[in-house]
Order: C-alpha cells, then sequence, then structure tokens
C-alpha cells in the first residue's frame, strides 16, 4: 500500500481483499485505523519501537499484526518470513476510539554499517457471518478485509537512519542514498530505471520529468522506495531525451533534488 505523507501521524486506508458471500447483512463499511509514526525506525542504540494503532471506525477491529523482510530483485518487492523483528501482540482487537501499542523489538545485533529493511503487515480479521439458518432470504453483499503496509528500516552501529536532534551521534553517520536513473524500454514501452548505491533507502515523492519546459509527475504523491544496492523501475507518460531531467523528493526533505543520469 503506497502512502504519501510528510507528517509522522496520518490515516492509512488500504484494501487487501475484498469478498462477495451469501449473507443477510448490509454492506460492510471499510474499517477507519490510524497508525502512527509511518516512518518507524530502530536506530543503532535501540533495543525496540513502537507503533500505535488507533480505531477511528464505529465497530471493534480485530488485527493479526507480521513483520516480513523486506527485499528488492527484478525490480520487485519481495517479502520473506523473519525472526530479527518481533511485533507483540501478535494479534489485537482494538475498540472503537481506543489504542494500542505494538512493541517491534529487534532479537538480535544488526550488521554494522548496515540498513535492513521490513515491512510491517497489519491485516483485518473480519468478524464471522452471521448463521445462515436465522436468514430468512439471503442476499448478495460485500465483506471488506483490508490491509496496511508500514516500512521498517533497522540500523547497525555505525549508521542512523535520522538526524539527531540532540547532537549526541556524529551528524556525519546519517546515511544518504545515492540515486541515479536511465531510461529503459520495456515492451515497448519507456521506463525510468532508479538505482540506489547507497547505505540507506530512498523514499521518492513529487517526482516529476522536466523536458522541453514541461513539468510532468510520474505519479502524484509518493513514487515508491529503493532499497540499498537494488534498482526499480516506473513508467513513463514519453520517451525522454538527453535533455530530460528527473527531480524529486527524497526521504521527505526539501526542496526537491535533481537526480544525476546514469548510462
Amino acid at each position: 500500500m503506497r502512502v504519501s505523507a510528510g507528517n509522522s501521524r496520518g490515516v492509512i486506508k488500504g484494501l487487501g481483499l475484498m469478498l462477495a458471500v451469501l449473507s443477510g447483512a448490509p454492506l460492510q463499511a471499510a474499517t477507519s485505523v490510524l497508525i502512527w509514526p509511518i516512518d518507524p525506525v530502530l536506530e543503532a542504540d535501540q533495543k525496540a519501537a513502537a507503533l500505535w494503532l488507533e480505531n477511528r471506525g464505529t465497530a471493534a477491529a480485530s488485527l493479526q499484526v507480521r513483520v516480513f523482510a523486506w527485499r528488492q530483485g527484478d525490480y520487485d518487492d519481495q517479502y520473506q518470513a523473519q525472526r530479527e523483528i518481533i511485533g507483540s501482540p501478535p494479534v489485537a482487537t482494538i475498540a472503537p476510539g481506543q489504542k494500542q501499542l505494538i512493541r517491534l523489538t529487534r532479537t538480535s545485533a544488526s550488521p554494522a554499517g548496515q540498513e535492513q529493511a521490513y515491512r510491517i503487515i497489519i491485516d483485518e480479521i473480519p468478524p464471522a457471518l452471521p448463521d445462515a439458518t436465522h436468514i430468512d432470504k439471503p442476499q448478495a453483499a460485500i465483506r471488506f478485509q483490508m490491509r496496511y503496509s508500514v516500512p521498517l528500516f533497522v540500523y547497525g552501529q555505525g549508521l542512523w537512519g535520522k538526524p539527531d536532534t540532540s547532537g549526541q551521534r556524529d551528524p556525519n553517520s546519517v546515511g544518504k542514498p545515492a540515486l541515479s536513473w536511465r531510461e529503459v524500454s520495456v515492451q515497448g514501452r519507456p521506463y525510468v530505471e532508479i538505482r540506489n548505491t547507497g547505505p540507506v533507502h530512498a523514499r521518492l515523492t513529487d517526482v516529476v520529468l522536466q523536458q522541453g519546459g514541461q513539468h510532468r509527475p510520474l505519479v502524484e504523491g509518493l513514487l515508491g522506495y529503493v532499497l540499498p544496492g537494488a534498482s526499480m523501475r516506473w513508467p513513463v507518460p514519453q520517451p525522454m531525451t538527453a535533455a530530460t531531467v528527473l527531480k524529486g523528493r527524497v526521504n521527505g526533505q526539501e526542496p526537491a533534488q535533481t537526480l544525476s543520469q546514469g548510462q
């Protein structure tokens, strides 16, 4: 699920699965869950981080929390089971208007000088269907199962994910992505391929193509992530020229950054 946000707090809504069933129940509205922060990190000197879930809906929300290792390969996101980060509790039922703390705990030390990426997947557990024997006239209805996805970045000694306002950490050890781009053709369509050779991820937002005096956004808001050592591709509205400039915000920083063109 893609979410564009400049704040550390925001309403995240996502639809993971829509099931058509026969029941007498009316159409079920989507659950609204407030999740913050939307960019949690575990710095090298932290053993745990907090993720808060708040139920903004009108009915109790039962949620399952799982944490997957996140890799990128073949220009796609890949998720794998892992044991380095534990989310607790793994299942929670939250009453309307109430909050639940999810504790994200590392079980072992992270490799020094490296960033590790994870995805926190939060699935709604739908309520049981009403007993069909008590329904006079079955009718088609739709049940919505929500899925929320939040990135988590974990750091080893010697590398920090965010600037330290207290001044206790070496500012030179804050990781920065190193990005370059090139145009490629995929099945006859033009794509932009962005590579990250830096030690930390890049979250790309408000990315535009400057070409011939025109500014064309690739997408509105969040384009996506490029993890360290990975390359990702996105379609572009038209073929690019040697004079094309690619600009965008990297990890929420202002102003927009001009990405260097590679080969």
